[in-house]
């Protein structure tokens, strides 16, 4: 099994009696890492797995009463000391059942669950509410850069990344790593398309990964009804990437309603599919009536759903397609609060880790030469909110700090949070 780095973080959980979820879209890893934590555990402990988008096995873990005994039945004593693994695969889909997880955290103090989720829409509410102080919430997003070199077993590139950060200056070459880097920045980082050889192959995976996307999420689970016209949104979305939406303009390209707009990014949001980036103001007031942007979380997902898998170097939004990199591995890192900035002159910074009392501004810019206006944006900043201590703009050529206190930083090892 190739290990996801959330692994070691759900492993030490083992003895913490909390309900350890992990969110995540379709076909990440979540389930691999499920069985292993399963087959690891269950060495030395008595424990189950469950599938819950396998309709019999929910029916024997839908109350708390058949739940408790459909664990006896593998082993389960009610006064036992150690601790009893409890499994359970994709449970979003059925409303309430965080009642009974609360149920079992409460009553049964030697009982230790993992769960899985695909879709935070139903979840999130019921979860916060009903596994309040019992929790711990995980996300899991595709592959990180380093985890898409571990999947391809290049350990000569890995050494390089490791090095990365000690080379400095304006002219950086690294064959090894920029090659892999183009085909990440191309194909993303879901692991089947990773493990899978030939634009081809991995074309037919991602049609694979999201038609089960649409029929299990969207469809089943979501009652989503107007799925061409979701189909239509997420294209667009696709195009516009790292854009302002309009949300005028595109429901009447999607012969949706406004309202009905608005409610289908949020599910796509909630399913992973893509970010929204709002514009940051001290005022939180204006951020929520701003126009934002909308990233795909995954560089491959967009490219699919484009029909666009050509090298950056042949393509007009090499640019975007770097800034939502950047925006992918900030989150892959917890980088939770993210927004860009733009001032009336049109100034902007494309990432701001909002961390309340402290704010990173981060200028993405996907170019050879770097030139004294690509600091504008970061200078203007600076100059509005003067507590700024730390500032970047990341680049695949240059590495430096300079006098204007803004470090020029390469983009494969980002750990900025």
């Amino acid at each position: 099994m190739k290990i996801r780095k959330l692994f070691a973080k759900l492993l030490n959980e083992k003895n913490n009696h909390k309900v350890s979820i992990i969110l995540g879209s379709r076909q990440v890893g979540k389930t691999t890492i499920l069985k292993e934590l399963h087959s690891i555990l269950t060495r030395k402990a008595k424990g189950i797995y469950l599938d819950l988008d396998i309709l019999s096995n929910y029916e024997i873990v839908s109350t708390y009463e058949i739940l408790i005994n459909t664990m006896k039945l593998s082993g389960y004593k009610i006064d036992q000391k150690s601790f009893f693994y409890l499994f359970l695969d994709e449970f979003q889909k059925y409303p309430r059942f965080s009642i009974v997880l609360k149920n079992v955290y409460d009553h049964h103090h030697n009982v230790k669950i993992y769960a899985t989720g695909s879709s935070s829409v139903k979840i999130k509410n019921e979860v916060q509410e009903s596994l309040a102080g019992r929790k711990n919430l995980h996300f899991l997003y595709p592959l990180d850069f380093e985890e898409f070199i571990i999947f391809k077993e290049d350990v000569e590139a890995l050494r390089q990344l490791e090095n990365v950060q000690s080379l400095s200056g304006n002219e950086i070459k690294i064959p090894r790593l920029e090659a892999l880097f183009q085909e990440f920045l191309i194909f993303g980082g879901y692991p089947e398309v990773v493990l899978t050889e030939g634009k081809k192959n991995k074309t037919d995976v991602f049609k694979s990964i999201f038609d089960l996307y649409v029929k299990k999420d969207l469809v089943e689970y979501l009652n989503v009804d107007k799925i061409l016209n979701v189909k239509r949104l997420i294209e667009i979305l696709a195009i516009n990437n790292g854009q302002k939406i309009n949300f005028a303009e595109i429901s009447g390209l999607c012969f949706l309603k406004e309202y009905e707009l608005r409610k289908y990014i949020e599910i796509l949001k909630e399913t992973f599919l893509i970010k929204e980036v709002r514009p940051f103001f001290t005022n939180k007031n204006k951020e929520l009536v701003k126009i934002p942007k909308i990233y795909f979380i995954d560089n491959g997902v967009r490219n699919y759903f484009m029909n666009y898998f050509e090298a950056p170097s042949m393509r007009n939004d090499s640019g975007f397609l770097f800034e939502g990199y950047v925006l992918s591995e900030l989150l892959k890192i917890g980088c939770e609060d993210i927004k860009f900035w733009q001032d009336k002159n049109m100034r902007e910074v494309d990432f701001i880790i909002d961390k309340i009392h402290k704010q990173i501004p981060i200028e993405v810019k996907y170019k050879l030469k770097i030139k004294q206006d690509d600091f504008n944006g970061l200078k203007a900043f600076k100059r509005n909110y003067t507590n700024i201590d730390e500032a970047y703009l990341i680049n695949p050529n240059s590495q430096l700090t300079n006098d204007l206190q803004i470090s020029l930083k390469l983009p494969y090892s980002l750990d900025l949070c």
